[in-house]
């Protein structure tokens, strides 16, 4: 696992939102604290004369209504926020989806762990079934992407025999000997191709020389037309 890296820009302004909309509410619970305490202490002038009493209670009028604006100002100014707050995690959400749906469809690059599945061919012996089947073990161990030479693999990857020898990926030519580029948990990957009679001994066995090595950070630069 990588250290965890500083916060981002929108991560900080989500935190700061939080913490602006607790302070406004700490604020707004004040505002209605000191109405009530205002009305119970406007009690002790009951014995006051008539025109102390109108004064007062247009002294406490007028700053009910101003309180019940502040009031009013804030509860909008928190609703904003939190608008604000829940507007930036889906933004930053749906950013999140998009750039594992494009590592996944092969549209932009991507880097993790994974391992680097070198086959040499010196006899010219394999042919495209021996990569397919080496792409779809490497599938079923749960490769997350893939790049065979200079050509990113998606769904729609084939491999075919070149008339003039060699395999033909997605209509390139492939050179030997073939690099695969993988990006998975490296131990289950490397395992599921080493199993005995597996991809690694079929190679093998068919004069090929084929290694295994795991990385903590494989780059994968090709991408796909979108």
């Amino acid at each position: 696992m990588t250290a965890r890296e500083p916060r981002s820009r929108s991560e900080r302004k989500q935190a700061w939102g939080r913490v602006l909309i607790g302070v406004l509410c700490a604020v707004l619970g004040f505002a209605v604290t000191a109405e009530v305490r205002s009305n119970d202490r406007s009690t002790k002038f009951a014995t006051a004369r008539q025109d102390e009493l109108v004064g007062i209670l247009g002294d406490l009028s007028q700053r009910s209504e101003r309180l019940r604006g502040d009031i009013r100002d804030l509860e909008n100014t928190k609703a904003g926020l939190e608008r604000d707050t829940q507007g930036e995690t889906a933004v930053e959400d749906a950013r999140r989806r998009a750039a594992t749906y494009g590592m996944l469809a092969g549209t932009l690059p991507a880097a993790g762990p994974g391992i680097r599945f070198t086959v040499d061919d010196p006899r010219g012996r394999l042919r495209a079934e021996d990569l397919l089947d080496a792409l779809e073990e490497l599938r079923d161990a749960g490769a997350e992407v893939i790049q065979v030479d200079d050509v990113r693999v998606g769904v729609s990857t084939y491999f075919a025999d070149a008339a003039s020898g060699g395999v033909v990926a997605d209509g390139r030519l492939l050179t030997r000997p073939y690099l695969f580029l993988v990006i998975g948990d490296p131990h289950t990957l490397a395992t599921a191709l080493g199993i005995p009679g597996g991809v690694l001994q079929t190679l093998r066995n068919d004069g090929a020389q084929a290694s295994v090595a795991q990385e903590q950070r494989i780059i994968v630069r090709a991408i796909r037309s979108p």
